[in-house]
């Protein structure tokens, strides 16, 4: 999995297809998509044109989707996975998650596909443990429909648990990091255990501005944020480059967007340069433990409490 992708998340149905492709060719290989972006067709079109085109391989890039929160079943997973590979118009994904440890009510396709999250109090759950969600990804792995498995949004709690019991382990974890969130026990710990990371949202309340999440709209900008700016003014980088190297220096893949072909290209090229010592330790003084991405803002669901 490269360190550098991607990530379709609020990646708008109209223009999906083209900023795909033109990432292709600028360079991306990895893209971080998921059921509930509900972009997976226009994501899959630009795939294939640019494999139709020779621009790439299908060997070379490295998809990712995730099973949403009302598939849990593994009947309903092994569907959903399904219905991902017809609409990304794909044999196979490189790696398929779990996409929160949460278990909704299942909705049917043909009345809801992807199932949004219910209004506030309204949530129906499934009795679907974790581990016969896990049973399912096993055997979609074994069947070479997903070349890796893993999770995302899980706590430690969680994952001990499941690697007490697995037959294969999760390849990689994906979770909210930024500054303001940095996890450090919980990233040594699933690295420690062989497992990959995956940071979402690396610079901050940007990604939750447009969702006019609360906290969000009061936190500081990472991007203008004065240490930040210092750090990136002595290596001559953008802010976001600087946000992203901290995270990929950590042993932290990263999935930013861009719809400008300038910082399509900047977010990319950010393993030139290190931070060092000292810009690390100032980078450290911003853990705030600030996480904008809490099940329990949905439902009072105690994921992270």
């Amino acid at each position: 999995m490269p360190a550098v992708g991607f990530g379709c998340w609020k990646v708008n149905n109209d223009t999906a297809a083209d900023q795909i492709y033109n990432a292709i060719k600028v360079g991306y290989r990895l893209f971080d998509g998921a059921q509930d972006y509900g972009n997976e067709v226009e994501v899959g079109q630009g795939i294939r044109r640019a494999i139709d085109e020779g621009l790439v391989s299908r060997q070379e890039l490295f998809i990712t989707s995730k099973l949403w929160n009302t598939y849990h079943e593994p009947k309903n997973a092994a569907a959903a996975l399904e219905r991902t590979l017809k609409d990304l118009g794909l044999d196979y994904v490189d790696l398929f998650l779990i996409h929160f440890p949460i278990a909704l009510k299942f909705v049917a396709f043909e009345e809801k596909y992807p199932a949004a999250l219910p209004r506030a109090g309204s949530y129906e759950y499934e009795n679907v443990s974790l581990l016969d969600t896990w049973r399912a990804m096993e055997s979609f792995s074994k069947a070479g429909k997903a070349k890796s498995i893993g999770i995302s949004n899980f706590s430690g709690g969680q994952i001990w648990d499941l690697l007490t019991k697995v037959e294969i382990k999760p390849a990689v974890l994906q979770i909210e990091h930024h500054p303001y969130l940095q996890q450090p026990k919980l990233i040594k710990y699933v690295q420690d255990q062989g497992i990959r990371v995956t940071g979402y949202s690396s610079f901050g309340p940007q990604s939750f501005l447009e969702l006019d999440h609360p906290a969000a709209l009061l936190a500081a900008s990472l991007l203008e944020h004065d240490a930040v700016k210092a750090i990136a003014k002595k290596h001559d980088k953008s802010t976001a480059q600087v946000l992203l190297r901290w995270a990929v220096q950590r042993g932290v893949a990263v999935i930013p967007k861009s719809n400008n072909p300038d910082r399509l290209y900047q977010n990319l090229t950010v393993e030139n340069f290190n931070l060092t010592d000292a810009e690390l330790a100032e980078m450290a003084k911003l853990d705030i433990g600030l996480r904008f991405n809490d099940p329990w803002g949905w439902d009072e669901i105690p994921t992270f409490h």
